[in-house]
């Protein structure tokens, strides 16, 4: 999705299990920003099962749109799996990131079992649903589960993910590969953001930030990992005061 507007560009991506729909609304936000949502690999719409589910190959994917896109260095947002690639393009590709966001991130991490209890959890999704209220249902009510309902792919037999449970343990677990060289290589004024109740511990957050080189932390009170979804008023004064500092460089 590409929201018209004017440059720098602004390049979104979302989250493991997740997908551009994600971020809509941040988009439509930015005040007038040209703002591109990418599908990574294995989401949303791009392509369910890929071959190559390297860390190496998603940055490629958003190398190549940048090419396509802007003739100009972009302001690259990311949250969680997405802020991992954003990351790793940035330390490979400093001429393409004017700045950079990194939501709930660190530089890898995770362990076999979380990977496996993930993949059990979304196995146990009984799809098909039959619509996005059975959905709802199954899912609840959280705006983590609403975006997944939102998401949910219409086939002729009722609604599916749009992702494959193998596919994201696989993404997650070359994720949880710590990537410290390349986070030390960063050289983009960045922003990393974390919630209250996010996923991480504070001595993951202090070690991150302290690892990284021009970088800005904020802390999301009362917000959950999916802080662009349940915290998205203070995710946006965040990620637009930070952009704005930059000017139009």
């Amino acid at each position: 999705m590409v929201v018209d507007g004017v440059e720098p560009t602004v390049v979104i991506l979302h989250g493991l299990a997740g997908s551009g729909r994600e971020f809509e609304r941040t988009a439509k936000e930015l005040a007038g920003r040209r703002t591109i949502l990418i599908d990574q690999r294995g989401h949303g719409r791009s392509a369910r099962h890929p071959l190559d589910l390297s860390r190496e190959a998603f940055v490629s994917d958003v190398v190549m749109i940048i090419g396509a896109e802007s003739a100009r260095r972009v302001d690259l947002v990311g949250h969680s799996m997405g802020a991992h690639t954003a990351m790793m393009l940035a330390a490979a590709h400093p001429h393409l990131v004017r700045r950079l966001v990194l939501l709930e991130c660190d530089a890898g991490s995770g362990t076999p079992e979380e990977h496996t209890a993930l993949g059990d959890y979304f196995r146990s999704w009984p799809i098909p649903f039959a619509d996005r209220a059975a959905a709802s249902a199954t899912l609840g009510a959280g705006p983590l589960a609403q975006a997944w309902v939102a998401d949910l792919e219409h086939r002729a037999d009722g609604l599916y993910p749009r992702f494959d449970p193998d596919v994201m343990v696989a993404v997650i677990a070359e994720v949880a590969t710590a990537r410290w060289s390349e986070w030390r290589q960063v050289t983009a004024p960045t922003l990393v953001v974390y919630a209250e109740n996010g996923m991480f511990t504070e001595r993951q957050k202090v070690d991150f930030v302290a690892g990284g080189g021009e970088v800005t932390r904020i802390d999301l009170a009362g917000a959950s990992h999916d802080a662009h979804l349940d915290a998205f008023d203070a995710w946006m004064t965040a990620l637009t005061s930070f952009l704005e500092a930059g000017g139009a460089a």
